[in-house]
């Protein structure tokens, strides 16, 4: 991917698209700047660094943590918000995502939030944005998920902040992840020392090792003295064709119990970026235990997609206004 779609001259974010190819500083700046939303309940919720700014959160998939989190984050940065259901949308009559795109940016839009099941949807997106239009990408086919790779650093980095020491497993539906490609990339750019993909051989993309992981095809070997434990939704709905016999099965071979679970680390991290199949990836004591920082991971998600949004808009960064100045 070309970095200069996503980072300006200067080096900083004009849109986030992807975690490939970012520099390491400025995932640490990310990082580091959510920690100054990472609020506790009794603190100041509100920032107006987005006041004035107009956000449009363009969903063309399903989405209840993603959409909610997005919005809360641009709402406590003081912007307007605007959720446009694609489904009652012209989109439904016959609009192209281009003619979408340019009918709402004719109304002074500086932030499109976008999801959508093709793969380089959000490329498509930004290569066509008005100057000073930011794009962030909620979420593209296979291919991308940046900000949930963000939170699941940020919630790392909180309990485990040495990543040159951590070993950390992926574990499950590979082949149809978006997150665990940009869990990838964000591991390997903040120097993990391990990264292992634990899979049956069908849910492991073709090449995944020269992405720097580990591929295991057995959970008891792949989850042995690992620090951290990301769990993938089994993507019942991108599957075409048998991958699996049947999610019973899956949970057999390579979901995690309560029974699996104390045979790891005491202090080991267990993450799923939800929505969570009970009895499928994970039991469910086991999702909401004492180890599990999955509602964390949802509750940070709200603070890096502040970052992220601040730092392109806010009064460091690009956008509409800067634009039409020049």
């Amino acid at each position: 991917m070309n970095p200069g779609l996503q980072i300006d001259a200067d080096g900083r974010l004009r849109h986030l698209l992807t975690i490939e190819g970012l520099p390491r500083a400025l995932l640490l700046e990310i990082l580091d700047r959510a920690e100054h939303y990472a609020f506790d309940r009794a603190g100041d919720k509100k920032h107006a660094v987005l006041h004035g700014r107009t956000v449009v959160n363009l969903f063309f998939e399903a989405s209840t943590r993603t959409r909610t989190t997005f919005e809360l984050a641009a709402k406590r940065l003081a912007a307007d918000v605007v959720n446009l259901q694609v489904s009652s949308s012209s989109t439904s009559k016959g609009e192209t995502l281009l003619d979408t795109l340019k009918t709402i940016e004719a109304m002074q839009v500086d932030m499109f939030v976008i999801r959508h099941e093709s793969s380089g949807a959000a490329h498509f997106f930004a290569r066509h944005a008005a100057p000073g239009v930011a794009i962030l990408n909620a979420g593209d086919g296979r291919h991308a998920h940046p900000t949930q790779a963000l939170l699941d650093m940020f919630t790392i980095r909180r309990h485990k902040p040495d990543f040159a020491s951590l070993r950390v497993a992926i574990v499950g539906d590979m082949l149809h992840s978006r997150v665990a490609r940009s869990d990838i990339h964000a591991l390997r750019i903040l120097g993990a020392r391990e990264i292992r993909v634990v899979a049956p051989r069908p849910l492991v993309p073709a090449g995944i090792e020269q992405m720097g992981v580990t591929v295991y095809n057995q959970l008891e070997a792949g989850l042995d003295g690992v620090d951290a434990v990301i769990l993938l939704r089994l993507q019942k709905e991108r599957m075409i064709g048998a991958f699996l016999p049947s999610p019973g099965e899956f949970h057999r071979d390579f979901g995690l119990s309560r029974e699996r679970l104390e045979r790891l680390k005491p202090d080991v991290l267990i993450m799923h970026p939800g929505p969570i199949n009970r009895g499928v990836e994970i039991e469910g004591d086991v999702a909401y235990g004492e180890r599990s920082v999955i509602l964390e991971q949802v509750a940070h998600g709200v603070a890096v997609r502040m970052a992220v949004m601040a730092m392109i808009l806010g009064e460091t960064g690009g956008g509409r206004r800067e634009a039409q100045a020049q």
